[in-house]
């Protein structure tokens, strides 16, 4: 039996309830190489979006989502500051 190759990524609330709710469709990282070697050329079945970091079976602060895959975009956003930036936009919904 081979395990589930699963994407985990912990967020800050604001995003978690947004994610929840359906009003964000992308999660946003930096196009850095520590993302790069996560995401580029791989493939995951899901991604786990968890509300920080829950203990182990705390399923409300998890979300599970299939693989949609990533876009390579540029945006502006104040959480990575005044400048535009590329980021690999990964589909959360």
């Amino acid at each position: 039996m081979t395990k589930k190759r699963v994407l985990h990524l912990p967020l800050k609330a604001v995003y978690f309830h947004q994610i929840k709710s359906g009003s964000k469709t992308f999660e946003y990282r930096l196009q850095t190489e520590y993302w790069k070697k996560r995401l580029v050329g791989r493939e995951y079945e899901e991604i786990h979006i968890k509300l920080g970091y829950p203990k182990k079976g705390d399923q409300e602060r998890i979300l599970i989502r299939p693989w949609l895959g990533i876009l390579n975009q540029t945006i502006q956003h104040e959480h990575f500051g005044s400048e535009e930036v590329n980021v690999f936009a990964i589909k959360v919904n």
